[in-house]
């Protein structure tokens, strides 16, 4: 009889599990070699990037510009930074000179603290200031300057024309700043040569003149050493003496307020000299003459005209 189609078809019916006592051994796991290599590969490409990493930024070289575009900043900054130049400088020590001009002869007026040198500043005060016979700049972070200054006092005036120069204790010629002081004063009867005319005055384009301010200087630098210590000397023994005269041939005189000139020569001797002058004077007077002038600068042989 044949099965019908429709009906279920029947399981075959499973024997019983039964439980082995025995253990049996798993079979080993094993990864084959390429996948083990496509792991390791997969390992070193993502490490090689951060020990890259940690090269560059650890190596000496990257260090160095580090610190170099560090230092150019801070530089920068410094640079533009007005708190870094001088624009204060005070001056101390100066009676006569003026304190602009030792500014201005120092250089250091706007410069920056870098660029500023105390030495070369002092150097320029004392070579480009007449009457100062040393300077000490000092500098201090981080703009503050400070100059200490000292002059050279004057002991005479030095008199050519309508200009009038100090003279120092060493006999340096340096313009007169002030006043007279009450220092004796020496005239120069040396005839003052004029100016250049190309110095003096220049044809602008348009035409016009205009004057060019020169320098005032005189004829010497230095008062002989003779001459300054005969003035002082003659100062000295007659200080009622204001005005001295000097020219080259004759030395120094005196213009007597009685009405006549006397010539001292130059030296150490006025002493001797005034005796022998009051002498002369004294005879000429018993004698009824008055001198027009007397010379005594040989002593040993003076000479004099009277009438």
């Amino acid at each position: 009889m044949k099965r019908q189609e429709n009906q279920p078809k029947r399981l075959r019916k499973q024997p019983k599990m039964r439980r082995m006592d025995t253990a049996v051994p798993m079979p080993r796991m094993h990864v084959p070699k390429k996948a083990r290599r496509r792991r390791r590969r997969n390992q070193v490409q993502a490490r090689v990037p951060l020990a890259s990493m940690r090269q560059i930024l650890l190596s000496t070289r990257w260090i160095s510009l580090g610190l170099l575009a560090l230092s150019i900043y801070a530089l920068t900054l410094i640079g533009l930074d007005e708190n870094f130049y001088l624009t204060a400088i005070p001056v101390e020590g100066v009676v006569s000179v003026p304190a602009t001009e030792v500014v201005q002869a120092s250089n250091l007026a706007g410069s920056h603290v870098f660029a500023a040198d105390p030495g070369t500043a002092a150097q320029q005060i004392m070579d480009n200031v007449p009457g100062i016979l040393s300077a000490e700049v000092t500098l201090n972070w981080p703009n503050q300057v400070h100059i200490n200054v000292t002059e050279d006092s004057p002991i005479a005036i030095w008199i050519e024309g309508s200009n009038q120069f100090w003279v120092t204790r060493n006999g340096r010629l340096i313009p007169a700043r002030s006043g007279s002081l009450g220092l004796l004063m020496i005239q120069s009867e040396v005839e003052i040569p004029p100016a250049p005319t190309p110095e003096a005055e220049i044809e602008a384009e348009d035409g016009e003149e205009t004057a060019v301010a020169t320098p005032i200087s005189a004829n010497i630098r230095f008062v002989p050493h003779d001459v300054l210590v005969g003035a002082l000397q003659l100062k000295d023994l007659r200080p009622n003496i204001d005005q001295l005269f000097y020219r080259p041939s004759s030395g120094l005189s005196y213009q007597d307020g009685r009405g006549w000139r006397v010539y001292f020569g130059t030296g150490t001797d006025m002493a001797q000299k005034l005796v022998v002058y009051e002498t002369i004077v004294e005879e000429l007077t018993a004698q009824g003459l008055t001198p027009q002038y007397v010379s005594v600068s040989n002593q040993e042989k003076p000479y004099f005209l009277a009438q």
